[in-house]
């Protein structure tokens, strides 16, 4: 059995897993969802997050690992465990981008988000709003569902509604450091969400195409899948492990 490490994207925590974390464990799997810094429980002052802080709290958590653990983000995390792999490749058996941003060396977040080509005509309106002294981001909630949750219940709506946190800028606007040897040296799969508000399927196709990865995953789902389709995002991660021990 593997030991996933689960990290969330922005404005979430280690709560968005809670229909993942049982369902692997029922598996056999080890599970570790972690609070990012001024995430979920963890109380670190958002305008004090830094993307080094990010990774300091991934490279604590694979440090105390004995195995390689298979790394799963979703979101802007990403983001966050492409670089953690540039520091822990010895650390990480597979790496798993769950509609994630897949960023190439020197890019930073903001310059892929800014890259995707939208349709305006169908654009839904960006429930992002940036702090007065763009430090961090909050969300509008009124426009939370149709950007993240579309496909997703109105309970698992107003559990994350009452769970989401504010954003620190500073992550979005760091570049990432990879190279061949190290964060290129890991296998990668991306699981990709057709029907996407947040990283629409052109841009997931786009990031993937430029740092191809060893498999792709297809999911019919929004940008939340881990409550709109828990049992299917389950097995496709159970397959991930069974293909990694090979």
């Amino acid at each position: 059995m593997s030991t996933f490490v689960l990290v969330h994207g922005s404005w979430h925590g280690a709560w968005c897993w809670d229909k993942i974390t049982p369902s692997l464990q029922n598996a056999g799997h080890r599970v570790i969802a972690i609070d990012l810094p001024g995430h979920g429980l963890d109380t670190t002052p958002v305008q004090e997050v830094t993307f080094k802080d990010y990774t300091n709290r991934l490279c604590s958590v694979l440090d105390n690992e004995s195995k390689k653990v298979i790394l799963v983000g979703h979101s802007s995390g990403g983001y966050a465990i492409s670089q953690t792999a540039e520091y822990r490749p010895e650390k990480i058996q597979t790496l798993v981008y769950l509609c994630a941003y897949l960023p190439k060396n020197e890019q930073t977040l903001l310059q892929i988000a800014q890259s995707e080509q939208k349709d305006t005509t169908s654009e839904t309106p960006s429930a992002v709003v940036l702090s007065d002294d763009q430090t961090y981001m909050s969300l509008n909630g009124d426009l939370v569902k149709a950007s993240f949750y579309d496909d997703c219940s109105d309970e698992d709506v107003l559990f994350a509604k009452e769970r989401i946190c504010l954003d620190p800028m500073g992550p979005f606007i760091t570049p990432v450091h990879l190279t061949d040897d190290n964060f290129g040296s890991i296998p990668r799969v991306y699981i990709e969400t057709l029907k996407d508000k947040a990283i629409s399927i052109g841009l997931q196709r786009q990031m993937y195409a430029q740092s191809p990865c060893k498999e792709v995953i297809t999911m019919d789902t929004a940008h939340s899948p881990f409550f709109s389709q828990p049992e299917v995002l389950t097995s496709h991660l159970n397959h991930i492990a069974q293909t990694s021990n090979e």
